[in-house]
């Protein structure tokens, strides 16, 4: 099934997973200290914040939209977080909950104006961006910058909570007993409606090669402290977000509207609820991102939200191999597209290069990610899969 879906121009997240491959090996030719277990451990908490934004980016992009507002979002999300929680001294919760509803409601608000008067995605959300981040700094204030005291839970949550060595093996094989089990039951519907399906010896090899993966991976990252749970937090996003749109009606009815709207609205979705609720998880996505990210730093200040964030977590997305014209993708794109950014900012670091150098490779990336995904879709047209 796989190959065939190779054959059919159906490369997913394919070319991204051999990118990071190769930019591993490149770097640690170069720097032997790129692949050490205190830089993997360091490059897997730097992907959490804008990983998490470039998910909610992912769903939008599966629609075929584009949200550019993201990064001002979440920096807005942070002031918010910062100034109800510092200066006016909300319990964490509410200000927690009060940057996730700013989040929540400025994607019902591109939704309502998408679905309502038919506006551009690319217009809406770019005025956003512009809009939002003059309230960001109209909330910070004059100061500019706030500190978040770095004995708040969300402080230690971000810096310096890491599960313990016996925990983090643990977390491995019950997300590959739930992985296997899935599996399973998608298998035993399949069969069920004599549809091909997986055998349980492929389920079992692939269960066995993840519990591999995961176990080493822990216990390399052990060696120095271990898992950050933040980052772990990330990947139960990535795999929740992954189980909506692959197991719920929901997200089926997302790839449906980013396939085709006429056919969707034909089949009877109700088009302007998918608009709207995408539009909502994806701003809201960008508030959890903003917070982990001012959580990172213990400050949220004018530039929370701004510079490269808004850029990498849109490029994430797209290498990750979520497509630009819709309908294809899933939320393991936002995880290895970050993974690859953060690789080459990294590893760039390390060689002491300028941030300049950075924006440059960053950017021959994204063009060669788009360039495969145009040439996919041409090969899918060609096959009869588009």
């Amino acid at each position: 099934m796989f190959a065939a879906r190779l054959r059919g121009g159906d490369l997913g997240a394919v070319p991204a997973v051999l990118g990071i491959a190769v930019i591993w090996l490149v770097f640690q030719l170069i720097n032997p200290v790129f692949l050490s277990s205190e830089n993997v451990g360091n490059l897997a908490m730097q992907c959490a914040a804008t990983g998490t934004i470039a998910l909610g980016v992912v769903l939008v992009l599966l629609l075929g939209e584009i949200d550019l507002s993201v990064g001002s979002v979440s920096g807005l999300a942070a002031a918010v977080l910062a100034v109800t929680f510092v200066q006016l001294q909300w319990p964490l919760v509410f200000a927690l909950l009060a940057a996730l509803a700013i989040g929540c409601l400025v994607g019902l608000l591109y939704g309502y104006l998408f679905t309502r008067f038919g506006l551009p995605s690319f217009v809406i959300t770019l005025a956003g961006l512009l809009g939002f981040l003059g309230l960001q700094l109209w909330v910070l204030g004059e100061t500019g910058s706030i500190g978040i005291p770095f004995d708040s839970w969300i402080v230690q949550f971000a810096q310096q909570m890491y599960l313990p060595a016996w925990a983090s093996y643990v977390a491995a094989v019950l997300a590959v007993a739930a992985f296997a089990w899935s599996l399973v039951r998608r298998a035993r519907r399949r069969a069920s409606a004599y549809l091909v399906s997986q055998s349980y010896t492929q389920i079992a090899l692939r269960s066995a090669a993840l519990l591999v993966f995961l176990v080493v991976a822990a216990w390399y990252l052990n060696l120095d402290r271990g898992v950050g749970v933040m980052f772990v937090f990330f990947l139960v996003l990535v795999v929740v977000a992954n189980f909506a749109l692959t197991r719920t009606r929901w997200g089926r009815s997302v790839y449906a509207v980013g396939g085709s709207v006429e056919a969707a609205r034909r089949a009877g979705i109700r088009v302007e609820r998918i608009y709207l609720s995408v539009f909502a998880l994806c701003s809201a996505l960008a508030a959890v991102g903003g917070i982990l990210a001012a959580a990172r730093l213990a400050s949220a200040n004018q530039s929370s939200g701004t510079g490269d964030v808004n850029l990498n977590a849109i490029a994430a997305a797209v290498i990750g191999g979520t497509s630009l014209f819709g309908g294809r993708g899933s939320a393991y794109s936002a995880l290895i597209g970050i993974v690859v950014i953060q690789s080459i900012s990294s590893g760039l670091t390390l060689m002491n290069l300028d941030s300049s150098v950075q924006f440059m490779v960053t950017g021959v990336v994204l063009v060669l990610a788009v360039i495969v995904d145009s040439i996919s879709r041409r090969t899918r047209a060609a096959s009869g899969r588009a």
